[in-house]
């Protein structure tokens, strides 16, 4: 890791600054992709399966016998581990639920607001270096109980042509209405453009690579929205003299090894700390099945040593990290600051693999600084906001004249009429 002690706030801006890459070539290549799926639906599918996935499919869809097969291919304990995560994320979600309120603005107007589930949903769950089972329920349970009336989950199959067994039965748990066997670019272009096996959905959620984001990215501008633009994963921790340096460690491992793209950030207030933290992280890391993907990310990571806990919470916020943990004797206080970030985890035993897991919370999340105007999926994600108003002749005679005022200034003249027939009615 990269070491930095005291920084000048105006070095700040570079210091917080993600890896940055050409992405001309990748937004080519899956613009192709894309529209090759749109034009020939499961045939293209099934051509890109064989290219990046390397399996030949007679069928796109999860079977019913895969689904029951799966089921014995997981043990009791795992099987309990995602009942258990899954009755968590539903109880947080759940809370969320939104209660809507009439307002009468003026004597005979009133307005309220009605949330309505979006129809048909779709979930990306990738497949590659690990199968991410925990945000099948992360994105499928809310979804669920927003009350969509399609949730479509796409996620690369094996060279076999099966799908990671966790995956299957995390669906099965949270309510998927459809599972197909897709990976990738191809996979974001038939659940927004749809073929003849996938429903066309209307919002896009989950994670995914570079090729992925760009994918989401693109058919969002015109064919499908998503849940928010995202980039590798990242976790940033403030640690003071009262922090466990082997926790620390561990935290930060654990986010760097979700890939080589990802970054971690160690904010603190003592040299000891710094110190300890890091011969940690080199103990730990040799012990690390993917020590090799840990040790990539860790190269564009760093260790950061600051005056105070002002300056830290302070450059926190302005890096906006994805996962923030607050590791100090004064957490409370110091999340009481806390403006950008998307998900905070207080103490020394609140780790980001709780979170990923099991507590509750969502761990979709916004990445590479979106947190500034982002936050993570939740259950309002799922749902869309219809506004509703009536008036009556009261409600004329209280904001008709403000209407026809505003209206003719703004030299409409049929919506200033509009108002005006209704009041001269109201005088005879």
């Amino acid at each position: 890791m990269n070491i930095i002690r005291y920084p000048r706030r105006e070095q700040w801006k570079t210091i917080i600054a993600r890896p940055q890459m050409d992405v001309t070539r990748l937004n080519e290549t899956v613009s192709k992709v894309l529209d090759d799926v749109r034009q020939h639906g499961d045939v293209a599918v099934k051509r890109y399966e064989s290219m990046f996935d390397h399996v030949e499919l007679e069928s796109l869809a999860v079977t019913a016998d895969e689904m029951k097969e799966a089921e014995t291919l997981i043990s009791q304990e795992l099987y309990d581990a995602l009942v258990l995560a899954h009755h968590n994320i539903a109880a947080f979600h759940e809370a969320q639920r939104f209660e809507s309120s009439k307002v009468e603005t003026q004597p005979g107007v009133t307005c309220w607001q009605k949330s309505v589930p979006i129809e048909k949903v779709g979930l990306y769950i990738p497949g590659g270096t690990a199968p991410l089972f925990s945000t099948v329920l992360m994105l499928a349970t809310p979804a669920k109980i927003a009350g969509c009336k399609e949730i479509v989950l796409c996620t690369p199959p094996n060279k076999m042509g099966k799908v990671h067994p966790a995956i299957l039965v995390a669906a099965k748990v949270a309510g998927v209405s459809k599972l197909f066997k897709i990976g990738g670019v191809q996979a974001i272009g038939a659940m927004a453009y749809g073929t003849e096996s996938v429903p066309k959905v209307y919002k896009i959620f989950g994670p995914g690579n570079q090729y992925v984001m760009a994918a989401k990215q693109q058919v969002s501008l015109h064919d499908c929205a998503i849940d928010m633009p995202a980039g590798p994963s990242e976790v940033c921790v403030i640690a003071d003299e009262t922090c466990h340096p082997d926790f620390v460690a561990a935290d930060l491992l654990s986010q760097a090894e979700h890939g080589i793209d990802s970054q971690v950030v160690m904010i603190t207030t003592s040299e000891r700390v710094l110190s300890e933290v890091e011969k940690q992280i080199e103990v730990q890391l040799e012990q690390l099945p993917r020590k090799e993907i840990a040790t990539k990310a860790l190269e564009n990571s760093k260790m950061i040593l600051v005056e105070n806990d002002d300056e830290a919470i302070e450059l926190s916020n302005a890096y906006a990290p994805e996962h923030l943990i607050l590791a100090t004797a004064h957490y409370e206080q110091m999340a009481a600051r806390v403006v950008n970030a998307g998900s905070v985890f207080l103490g020394n035993y609140a780790c980001e693999s709780a979170g990923d897991y099991a507590s509750g919370t969502n761990h979709t999340l916004p990445t590479h600084g979106y947190a500034v105007a982002y936050n993570g999926v939740n259950l309002d994600s799922y749902h869309r906001k219809i506004t509703f108003q009536h008036l009556t002749p009261e409600g004329i005679r209280s904001i008709g004249r403000a209407v026809e005022v505003m209206a003719a200034n703004e030299q409409l003249d049929a919506h200033r009429n509009a108002i005006t027939v209704r009041i001269k009615s109201l005088e005879q």
